[in-house]
């Protein structure tokens, strides 16, 4: 194997796997103790959403350090923060929870940040979206067998399950990270005479300031953005909703959207344009994929298991496809000397929607139904169709 698929590769893969597992238990076992202990939907929107609010906020700053000092060395020292953040959920109720979200979201700014900006500066133009959709799929892997096991585990009653499950994935990613090499590990930057702080905050608002004027970063962050709503929604409330639906079955779900994930992006990987073109009829149907997905499960209350389940694969589909086109596309259109600042940006805006599909679904929920909720989610969907479409050809040449 070479290329993206080469052994040190595989080894970061296998940590992003690790990693993320125990996300995949808590996605399910977070609404379900909250819902057990009376929380609202608003509530329980709150507690999951705070964890890519946080990751958003820290995402930035995150591109910088790591261009500073190296993925390995950040990496190595978010991985023992990250462990004593799962450490807290074996001890905490659902109020401790959101402290520890809170935690283990800030370090999942620097873990993705500092795997996926080594990975595009390790490997060549042509393997970089190879390498992204590896990465994407191995975050997502959890997905299939997670939510079956956080199922067994409440339906044991037995939390203590449910700490040793937390320990023994803290201690795996620790043995693994710890061991993780980058052959072409970009070398740290000597620490100037002048602040480093103040350098940092204005490579951030010069970033941001590019997501208005950068029509590159502008169109796919808010394609992202929204797409990341739909999927923030799925994620908090399916445990919940799925209880709502004659037959449905939310860790069935689950595990259908996190196969189909797994599944397209490892087969349709080399499909992903990687040449830093935009491909309208590309992203108009990978947006049109997740509208008919969310009108799927929005109708499912009433019209069953079997259309809340076709909209899972849809749903995975889009997910599959949306984030490694628009990361490969932008690392190509993106300023050179700006890149890993304004990636980071564009990924702190997808997971500002995905904390948004939690916190501010959670309140119309709770106003009004899941299902409409989940229609809200499918007219968001259909309007990002006219946004993929580049009728001018802006976006055809690179700057």
């Amino acid at each position: 194997m070479k290329g993206a698929l080469s052994w040190p590769f595989m080894r970061l893969y296998l940590l992003t796997l690790l990693y993320f597992s125990a996300n995949s238990i808590l996605n399910v076992i977070i609404p379900l103790k909250g819902e057990a202990l009376g929380a609202s939907n608003t509530t329980i929107g709150l507690i999951m959403g705070s964890y890519l609010l946080t990751t958003m906020l820290f995402r930035p700053w995150a591109g910088q350090l790591i261009h500073r000092y190296g993925p390995i060395r950040v990496l190595r020292i978010i991985l023992t923060i990250n462990g004593l953040a799962l450490l807290l959920y074996t001890f905490t109720d659902i109020g401790g929870y959101f402290f520890a979200r809170v935690l283990q979201g800030s370090c999942t700014a620097f873990f993705s940040m500092a795997l996926q900006l080594g990975i595009i500066d390790a490997l060549p133009e042509k393997d970089r979206s190879q390498g992204i959709s590896m990465y994407s799929l191995c975050s997502y892997l959890p997905g299939i067998l997670g939510p079956m096991l956080a199922i067994g585990i409440w339906q044991t009653g037995e939390m203590s399950v449910f700490a040793v499950t937390m320990i023994v994935i803290a201690v795996l990613t620790g043995l693994v990270g710890f061991t993780a090499y980058m052959k072409q590990e970009q070398q740290p930057e000597q620490a100037g005479g002048s602040s480093s702080s103040n350098s940092t905050a204005i490579g951030m608002i010069k970033a941001t300031s590019q997501l208005i004027r950068n029509p590159h970063l502008l169109k796919s962050s808010v394609l992202m953005l929204s797409a990341s709503i739909v999927f923030g929604a799925v994620t908090a409330f399916v445990p919940l909703y799925a209880m709502h639906v004659p037959g449905g079955s939310a860790a069935i779900y689950l595990m259908i959207q996190a196969a189909v994930v797994v599944a397209a992006r490892f087969l349709l990987r080399k499909k992903i344009p990687s040449d830093g073109n935009w491909r309208s009829s590309f992203m108009m149907g990978t947006m049109l994929l997740l509208t008919v997905a969310s009108l799927c499960v929005s109708m499912a209350a009433t019209a069953g298991a079997l259309l809340l389940y076709a909209g899972a694969l849809l749903m995975g589909v889009a997910q599959a496809l949306l984030y490694p086109t628009l990361t490969t596309y932008l690392s190509f259109v993106l300023p050179q000397d700006q890149r890993n600042v304004l990636i980071g940006l564009f990924i702190a805006m997808a997971d500002l929607g995905v904390s948004l599909g939690g916190i501010v679904m959670g309140p119309i929920a709770d106003f009004t139904s899941y299902s409409m909720m989940y229609m809200i989610c499918a007219i968001i969907g259909a309007a990002m169709l006219l946004l993929a479409y580049d009728k001018s050809g802006m976006l055809m040449n690179k700057e």
